[in-house]
C-alpha cells in the first residue's frame, strides 16, 4: 500500500464531515454566533417598487 503524497489531501469522507460538523457546533457553544447572517445595520427588504428608488435616486447617479 502507497501513502499518499505530502501536498495530497484525503478524500472526506462521512465520518470526518460528521467530526467537522461536531468541531463547528463545539464552536458556536463556546464563542456562539461569531458571524452573524445579517447585522443590525443591513438594509431589510422592502416591497417598494423602481417607482420608489428612482424618486429618491442621489443626484451624482444621473437620470
Amino acid at each position: 500500500m502507497t501513502e499518499p503524497a505530502d501536498d495530497a489531501t484525503p478524500a472526506p469522507t462521512a465520518a470526518s464531515a460528521a467530526a467537522e460538523a461536531a468541531r463547528r457546533r463545539r464552536l458556536a457553544e463556546v464563542f456562539g454566533d461569531v458571524l452573524p447572517e445579517t447585522s443590525p445595520d443591513d438594509p431589510h427588504p422592502t416591497a417598494r417598487d423602481d417607482r420608489w428608488y428612482e424618486e429618491n435616486r442621489p443626484p451624482h447617479h444621473g437620470g
